[in-house]
């Protein structure tokens, strides 16, 4: 249970924190397409309630109208008709009218929630809850239920048309005898059991949603282009196929059970409503000897009622089992994204002084128990090229990752200058960051904007797309574009190219280069598909530029990750790990008298370019 405190910094609303977590959670959405629309989301659940009451008087005139007949009343008759008449036209008017404007309604809002979750997701300072596997199952069905959750605003709007309905409906009722509203009491298990069912169901699914995902997946590898070549190289074709079959079915079998044995369940309330609407029947035709006007009205309110009641059920079941379902894993984005962005109450230094301390940092990916990075402490000097050398898997790039504050440490503390960074926002040091990942993605725009994204307010200056171009060496890949920076990237498009690995790479630096001040410059392996001359020069011009005057009196960082020596040796610093732990901290120099770990990784990389 989250305290008050906790509430206010997770941005939980006071007024809906004593209702239940899918009330509370369906309450938010609401808030939000009101805040977006609030005029037209008034006005289509005004319609949508005004098109539910001439369709629950369709019983009164019906009744009506068998009673004139009954007692050869023909103004009567003719009064019935002619209310039945408007009853029917307007119910088909308003249904027709609401219908329209609750679409119209919808296709703004849908902008909307997908962009909120869009910027939910890239507003949380880490990526963790991208690769936590309890994460990922919820954000995995969040994704494919975004683009219905638009839906839960018009089944709101009819679940509470067809209550209105009812309600209207019990009223006749009652007229006839107060006792016929016990009929409502036979309804609750179906009211039950429809509440019941989607959470049985979506709790099977849930827990299966891992191997609904591995499922998925096997099907992406065996049916999309890049790795076409290797699933036809290796000949797992068939395989893949089988296994995804296999994970499938694993994850339909408990889903199956579990909607059968809600379906019986539900069947059984069914028949216990019908058997109390036959009762009420032979109640009032036998036991109060009613005349045939009220038994009509029994008739023709009691089939409306049955109407009206699966309808109602069947509405609440999607905004238990769907609707409310998808709008509870939203409002649990939400918190946990403002949880996280509650702890960065500090700004961001502006300038480097001293540099970047890392006290006693150790770090252990979520959902494993392997210790990546353990006890590191060092200082990074404000205005220093810093080299990090170690073997595959020394935790060269997690310390990267600390540093661009994707992940928290797990134990230890970052401080830049004095300032701890777990308590600076991460977008505000992100933008005083820059870099290049050997991960980097393949962002198929025109190639202009493919380089200017490192830069968002400058995507389009092209003058400075052209500058980050020269700086990574880039420069012969756009030559060789036919349309050069307004040429489309991405085969899949209309007249667009393919690039090469190393082109790709290429761009992707230079994305890195578009910021021309950033505190802390990161170029993790970005030029491994470049030969080693080549990254080499490209990294001797940049480390130079990097001591220059102007870029010095910012203090900025400039961290190299590399397995080429000939590339680390340049640095005015080099931090070698191994084995998750910081093993020796020096100048090339002082390294290499040392005659340590590093000088036995250079003089082996050394010799294997004699």
């Amino acid at each position: 249970m989250m305290s008050s405190a906790d509430r206010d910094r997770a941005g939980v609303d006071p007024a809906i924190a004593p209702l239940p977590p899918a009330l509370s959670s369906m309450w938010r959405l609401c808030k939000l397409g009101y805040r977006h629309e609030p005029r037209m989301m008034v006005t289509a659940f005004g319609l949508s309630q005004l098109a539910a009451l001439p369709d629950a008087l369709l019983a009164l005139w019906l009744m009506l109208l068998g009673k004139g007949v009954l007692d050869h009343r023909p103004g009567m008759v003719e009064g019935a008709a002619v209310g039945l008449g408007v009853s029917t036209a307007a119910t088909w008017f308003l249904r027709t009218v609401s219908t329209r404007v609750q679409r119209r309604f919808r296709d703004k809002v849908t902008i909307a929630l997908e962009s909120h979750v869009a910027e939910l997701q890239a507003s949380v300072a880490t990526v963790a809850h991208q690769e936590r596997p309890e994460y990922l199952d919820r954000l995995s069905m969040l994704r494919n239920q975004v683009f219905v959750l638009d839906h839960m605003y018009m089944s709101l709007f009819s679940t509470l048309g067809w209550i209105l309905r009812l309600g209207v409906t019990m009223a006749l009722l009652a007229s006839i005898h107060p006792a016929l509203i016990l009929l409502v009491v036979f309804a609750v298990p179906t009211v039950l059991t429809s509440t019941w069912r989607p959470a049985v169901e979506r709790t099977a699914q849930e827990r299966g949603a891992q191997t609904n995902r591995l499922a998925r997946h096997l099907f992406t590898i065996a049916t999309t282009a890049p790795p076409g070549k290797e699933v036809r190289v290796t000949g797992i074709g068939e395989r893949l196929v089988r296994e995804r079959r296999a994970a499938w079915e694993r994850w339909y079998g408990p889903v199956a059970a579990a909607r059968w044995g809600s379906a019986l369940w539900h069947a059984l309330a069914w028949a216990i409503f019908g058997c109390a609407y036959v009762g009420a029947v032979v109640f009032v035709s036998s036991g109060l000897g009613a005349p045939a006007s009220a038994v009509l009205l029994l008739l023709a309110a009691g089939a409306r009622l049955s109407a009206y009641i699966g309808a109602t059920v069947g509405e609440i079941g999607f905004l238990r089992g769907f609707w409310m379902d998808g709008s509870r894993r939203l409002a649990w984005l939400e918190d946990y994204a403002a949880s996280v962005a509650a702890t960065g109450d500090l700004p961001a230094p502006t300038v480097l002084h001293r540099g970047i301390r890392l006290d006693h940092v150790s770090f252990v990916y979520p959902g494993t128990s392997r210790v990546v990075l353990d006890d590191v402490s060092v200082t990074l000097p404000a205005g220093a090229v810093v080299a990090i050398v170690g073997e595959n898997g020394a935790g060269k790039t997690t310390l990267v990752k600390l540093l661009a504050k994707m992940y928290e440490p797990s134990s230890g503390s970052i401080l830049v200058d004095d300032t701890p960074l777990a308590r600076v926002p991460a977008g505000e040091w992100r933008a005083r960051l820059a870099g290049a990942f050997q991960d980097f993605f393949r962002f198929e725009f025109r190639a202009g904007q493919s380089v200017g994204l490192g830069d968002v307010p400058r995507l389009d200056d092209e003058r400075a797309v052209v500058a980050a171009v020269d700086r990574a060496g880039a420069s012969d890949v756009i030559a060789r574009l036919a349309s050069g920076l307004d040429t489309q990237l991405g085969p899949t498009w209309p007249c667009g190219v393919e690039l090469s690995f190393g082109q790709w790479q290429k761009l992707a630096l230079a994305r890195g280069f578009m910021r021309d001040q950033p505190l802390l410059l990161v170029l993790d392996e970005p030029t491994a598909a470049l030969d080693a001359e080549t990254e080499h020069a490209l990294f001797e011009r940049y480390a130079a530029a990097a001591r220059g005057t102007s870029e010095s009196d910012s203090g900025r960082i400039t961290i190299l990750v590399s397995h080429r020596f000939s590339t680390v040796r340049m640095a005015d610093l080099i931090v070698v790990l191994d084995g998750a732990r910081l093993v020796e901290v020096g100048t090339h120099e002082e390294l290499m008298a040392k005659n340590g770990q590093y000088s036995e990784l250079y003089g082996i990389q050394a010799a294997a370019y004699r």
